[in-house]
């Protein structure tokens, strides 16, 4: 099939794991990605380069990483927290199907594991409001453009209340999940069990996971060895972030794949990718169990291609917790697939603070070069907690009409009105809408719930009180009635 000259095209892709340093795995993977291409010198011709924002603090590593391997001039990216990662793969085959680019090099990669860990804050999540752009300063050494969200991840009442960490977020929107899905304590806990087991066979199989070791259903339950983080949640349900792991994306067009000499049998195209970038924080979504944003991003994946996410050949479903999956598979019309991730999820195969679309995209791109011919593939993105998605469809096919990329945030906008959060509550009487417990090494602390006060607002409270402490890891909350004095809850 002959392909349009200006046609994007993913040429090279790898995975680095296992150096102490983010910049040199971003490197090793860079290095690694030109020879997947089967060209050792394409790195001397990229002339663009996006860098997903990590733990780090280098002001600039795409250039330092692209003069390394002989790039002299290359206009530098990098984008930071609350910026989804599909956006930088967007945007590359973008600026080469528009000429901007001849080569695009995308990169992420985090040094956590041998840092001792990510330790994440309100702060480093985002509480402060945003401009649409950003500006590296006077500083010659910044990057010539750096990418910030538009809004905050969290609302300020959230981070008041001590409800701004991931975990603890997510951990209430599964609790509003299990209701919407009728089940009962028990039922829900085996069925998520049934579903991270499931992540942790395929991990097993991919060489790039970081923990290999499948676990059982029952490896699931909370444990000396695993001990509760955020009912119903343990350590491992969560999104292992304390990983040595990068990856690197190269995009040329199809014009330039031919005249650098890249194998025909190496490319893969971006078919078409969907986002929203409405960031609505948790506390304030009129229902805590679904998301516009992937119901609208499925919706047009499927208009623009004609390929449903349910459709696809290959999936992976961005997996930081339970939650963010289950949520996809409601929204994307996945319900009963078993095959909902090519790596093994972000709990096995390793979650690096800001890069694991990348990740995903390696094993994406392997898969679908060994599949039959024109076999589709889509990776899924979330920014913050489900705040932002995406989804980016792959083919070994050419897209017949070329690559789209669709901003879907008018539409989810349009139909997501977020309520408004109140933090002075007399006494006001309400509804649960989600709820969690709070653990420290284990053990429960404190219940944190959101409600929908009378009038239609909401709030975030909490009780130390142990009878209630006890009673949320034990009963059903949501839908129950409440009372909310300033920021305690009282049954």
């Amino acid at each position: 099939m002959s392909v349009p000259p200006d046609t994007p095209v993913l040429v090279g892709a790898a995975a680095a794991a296992r150096l102490p340093d983010a910049i040199e795995l971003m490197a090793a993977a860079a290095e690694a990605a030109a020879l997947d291409a089967g060209v050792p010198g394409l790195l001397g011709h990229v002339d663009r380069v996006y860098v997903a924002r990590g733990s780090w603090n280098d002001p600039n590593p795409g250039r330092q990483i692209a003069t390394r391997f002989g790039a002299a001039k290359v206009h530098s990216v990098v984008a930071e927290l609350g910026v989804l990662q599909q956006t930088l793969v967007t945007r590359g085959c973008l600026d080469v199907a528009a000429g901007r680019a001849e080569v695009v090099l995308v990169l992420g990669a985090e040094a956590a594991h041998s840092a001792g860990g990510v330790r994440l804050t309100a702060g480093r999540l985002g509480v402060e409001g945003r401009g649409e752009g950003g500006d590296p300063g006077p500083d010659n050494a910044g990057p010539d453009e750096v990418l910030v969200p538009s809004d905050d991840i969290l609302h300020r009442l959230e981070v008041r209340r001590g409800l701004y960490l991931p975990v603890w977020q997510y951990a209430v929107l599964e609790s509003a999940l299990r209701a919407a899905g009728g089940l009962g304590l028990a039922a829900h806990a085996a069925e998520v069990a049934e579903l991270w087991a499931g992540f942790s066979r395929v991990a097993a199989g991919n060489e790039d996971a970081w923990a290999r070791n499948p676990v059982t259903p029952a490896d699931l339950a909370a444990s000396e060895r695993n001990p509760m983080m955020s009912w119903p949640y343990t350590r491992s349900h969560c999104s292992r972030a304390g990983v040595d792991q990068g990856a690197a994306l190269l995009l040329c067009s199809a014009r330039t794949a031919l005249r650098l000499g890249v194998p025909r049998d190496r490319w893969v195209f971006p078919v078409a990718a969907a986002e929203s970038n409405v960031m609505t924080p948790v506390s304030a979504r009129p229902d805590l169990a679904r998301s516009p944003g992937f119901a609208a991003v499925g919706r047009r994946l499927t208009e623009v291609t004609g390929v449903a996410p349910a459709d696809a050949d290959l999936v992976d479903l961005y997996s930081c917790f339970p939650a963010a999956v289950r949520l996809q598979l409601r929204e994307l019309g996945l319900a009963g697939r078993a095959d909902l991730t090519v790596t093994g999820g972000m709990t096995f195969a390793g979650g690096p603070l800001n890069n694991y679309a990348f990740q995903s995209t390696v094993k994406m791109a392997e898969l679908l070069r060994a599949a039959e011919p024109g076999a589709h593939g889509l990776v899924t993105c979330v920014s913050g907690m489900v705040t932002k998605q995406g989804g980016l469809l792959w083919s070994t096919a050419p897209p017949p009409g070329g690559f789209r990329a669709e901003d879907v945030s008018a539409e989810v906008r349009a139909a997501q009105t977020p309520l408004a959060l109140v933090e002075d509550v007399r006494a006001g009487t309400g509804r649960v809408a989600g709820f969690t417990v709070v653990c420290e090494k284990g053990r429960p602390v404190r219940a944190c719930a959101v409600v929908t006060l009378a009038g239609g607002t909401r709030s975030v409270a909490s009780s130390t009180a142990s009878d209630v402490v006890t009673a949320m890891t034990t009963e059903e909350w949501v839908g129950r009635a409440v009372t909310v004095h300033g920021e305690t809850l009282v049954p």
